[in-house]
């Protein structure tokens, strides 16, 4: 299991930042995407600019999982791996649109014409309501997906101990059932039951992360062959 070392540390730091990137980024993000107005005002666009630069790093690192897992998890589902590396692509596809619609606003502040404040009030909800959607496609749908895909790789594999797999497997679904319900606008995206939804997925990650990077892969691993119990 030596030579899958690096890739079980490379893939939990991965894990790691995508998870700070993505708070970091959405608090620095507020002063635009909280209050249209922000393209009228002085504007905090130091602030926001960090947050677009978080975000890439989120979007980036989403990427990074799928390319340091896939040697490995490729063996106990060739198409299902690839499917998770594609996933994850698309995640930081539709990540990186939303960065574009957010650093717009500070492109519109900065060359806003003065007296035509309806125009631009209308194109900035325009622009929040870009990133809010893909907000919701990228970290609610697509994650979803991508996490069911690794977590049952996970579990078929026993490269890490199936609690954390079936964790994933829970998390995936929930917030996929989740952004299902508010795409259809059965709850709003920041209700209470979206919020408490995501938190099994991002359990299911940060509990992955830390056991990649502590112990790696379990060492059961060489044996493909081997069934999954209940116990594993």
């Amino acid at each position: 299991m030596g030579s899958t070392r690096p890739n079980a540390v490379a893939a939990g730091v991965f894990f790691l930042v995508a998870f700070a990137a993505a708070i970091a980024g959405l608090a620095l993000y507020q002063p635009a995407l909280g209050d249209p107005g922000y393209v009228l005002g002085a504007g905090s666009d130091p602030q926001v600019l960090l947050g677009g630069f978080f975000e890439l790093l989120l979007a980036g690192s989403c990427i990074g999982t799928g390319v340091a897992l896939y040697p490995v998890v490729k063996r106990y589902g060739p198409s299902v791996a690839l499917g998770y590396v594609c996933g994850r692509l698309l995640e930081a596809a539709i990540i990186s649109m939303g960065i574009v619609a957010t650093l717009s606003l500070v492109s519109l502040r900065q060359a806003a014409p003065t007296g035509d404040d309806e125009a631009l009030t209308t194109a900035a909800r325009t622009l929040i309501a870009l990133h809010d959607w893909t907000f919701l496609l990228g970290p609610g749908l697509v994650i979803g997906v991508n996490s069911m895909l690794l977590a049952w790789l996970m579990l078929r594999s026993r490269l890490v101990p199936a609690w954390i797999a079936r964790l994933g497997l829970t998390g995936g679904a929930l917030v996929l059932a989740s952004s299902t319900a508010v795409l259809f606008g059965l709850y709003a995206q920041t209700s209470a039951i979206a919020l408490v939804a995501a938190i099994p997925v991002a359990a299911w990650e940060l509990c992955l992360a830390v056991r990649l990077i502590a112990t790696g892969f379990r060492h059961l691993a060489d044996h493909p062959e081997m069934p999954i119990t209940a116990g594993a």
